[in-house]
């Protein structure tokens, strides 16, 4: 008997045909059948009704967004309308430099608001309508940070003119009559106003040693230090240093030609070398704050002798603990000497004061060879309040940083009566963003500034 093979298609699980084998059986073909195969995928039909389900809430959601946005369109719009008529009449306020931070703080915070909530309609609508309004809230935007930069101009002119005026009618009218401490040291009284710079170099070691000193010889001793002028540059780390230069004339120093270099210390860790951007060339000697000490160095560019002097107080401060600060710490700037008519000068602070400035009178005893501490004062003016400081007629002047092109002689303090005054206003233009130091020559009433790296001097006048 012949076997017949019948093929059987069913549809299995998978989707895919089976090939079932049969036989020829009593004139009959017959087969056996998996039932099974034809059982209803229960778990792929429950996964796809939960897509369908999670589809259609989807695009439920969507569509309740979609009809929200239509109804906030007209309120948003309205919005625009109304800060757009706000802002008109302070275009006018605008070009009269009248109109005040706040009113556009508070435009500009609805205008935040009012962008976010632009943005997330645009994103789902992004039609012709959303990107009308996306513009205009852009060009909005433009109009009130723009006049933001221009009120910051205009206030501070205003500001800073105000004050000027005002600090200038209180300092007549505080001041007391002795302020200038006269009889005792000099009767030029306080420091009325100070030039623009009268002269503008860069240091002769290069700008980017941006901390050191610099000046024209604050004593004379001998006709040929008449005109000699003198920098002293912090070459390593921009802390320390153990080398003075000095020059002849002021053509010389000009032209960064013939000088003389002074070597005071074996290393820039030397116990005699140089810390802090502090120095001042007072007749034959170098004064400066010693090495990692509470001291006050004097190198004698004769017999090339250091000899040093304690400051006086209760935990002074050196390597760091005490510097000029205000806006930005100068590094190691702990001790600061200084010159005047007077004599010498040490700028410091203590913890004893508090962390205020501390100033010292120094005076060297020539018979002896010593240098001494005469007589000390202490401020209530905290040291690192302040950017620098200088001395002038036996007053402490201490300044504050304004921008980046100016800072400002704020503050006096007169040794002779121990009395302050903090309503000066005098500026200091310069042309770099850091003051490494300041100091006064008393011989031809100059200010000399090491502004990182550049050299200024300014005229003050009494």
């Amino acid at each position: 008997m012949l076997l017949l093979l019948l093929l059987l298609l069913a549809s299995t699980g998978d989707g895919q045909a089976q090939r079932v084998a049969g036989k020829k059986k009593n004139d009959a073909c017959a087969c056996e059948v998996n039932s099974t195969m034809w059982s209803f995928p229960v778990v792929k039909y429950e996964a796809v009704l939960q897509q369908v389900e999670t589809c259609e809430g989807s695009l439920n959601n969507l569509q309740e967004q979609v009809q929200l946005s239509h109804e906030r369109l007209p309120q948003i719009e309205a919005v625009i309308k109304n800060v757009t008529a706000r802002l008109e009449p302070h275009q006018y306020l605008h070009d009269q430099g009248l109109y005040t931070a706040l009113s556009l703080r508070m435009l500009g915070q609805e205008l935040s608001q009012l962008e976010t909530d632009v943005s997330d309609i645009h994103s789902q609508l992004n039609n012709a309508q959303t990107q009308k309004l996306s513009k205009e809230v852009g060009r909005l935007r433009m109009n009130v940070d723009r006049m933001k930069m221009a009120d910051t101009i205009n206030l501070k002119t205003v500001k800073e003119t105000l004050r000027h005026l005002k600090n200038g009618v209180e300092s007549c009218k505080s001041i007391p009559t002795d302020f200038r401490g006269s009889g005792m040291y000099c009767f030029k009284g306080l420091i009325t106003d100070i030039s623009d710079p009268v002269m503008t170099k860069v240091s002769p070691h290069g700008k980017s040693y941006i901390s050191g000193s610099w000046g024209k010889q604050a004593q004379i001793d001998s006709e040929g230090q008449k005109n000699s002028y003198w920098v002293q540059t912090l070459l390593n780390s921009h802390i320390w240093d153990n080398t003075l230069r000095v020059y002849q004339t002021y053509e010389d120093f000009m032209a960064s030609a013939n000088y003389k270099d002074f070597t005071f210390a074996s290393s820039y860790s030397h116990a005699d070398a140089i810390e802090g951007p502090s120095a001042v060339l007072y007749g034959e000697a170098l004064y400066y704050h010693c090495y990692r000490s509470a001291d006050v160095c004097r190198y004698d560019l004769k017999s090339n002798a250091v000899k040093r002097v304690t400051l006086p107080g209760i935990g002074v401060g050196f390597n760091n603990k005490f510097p000029y600060c205000y806006y930005d710490c100068r590094t190691h700037s702990d001790v600061d000497v200084e010159a005047d008519e007077t004599g010498l000068w040490a700028i410091y602070a203590t913890l004893g004061n508090h962390g205020n400035l501390v100033v010292s009178r120094l005076a060297w005893d020539i018979e002896a060879e010593t240098l001494n501490v005469s007589q000390t004062w202490e401020t209530r003016l905290f040291k690192k309040a302040v950017s620098n400081a200088f001395m002038v007629c036996g007053v402490l002047y201490a300044t504050r940083y304004v921008d980046e092109y100016r800072e400002e002689v704020f503050y006096a303090f007169d040794t002779a009566t121990g009395k302050h005054d903090s309503s000066l206003a005098l500026p200091l233009e310069k042309v770099a963003k850091g003051v490494a130091s300041l100091s006064y020559n008393p011989i031809n009433n100059q200010i000399y500034m090491y502004n990182d790296g550049y050299l200024l001097a300014y005229q003050a006048h009494f």
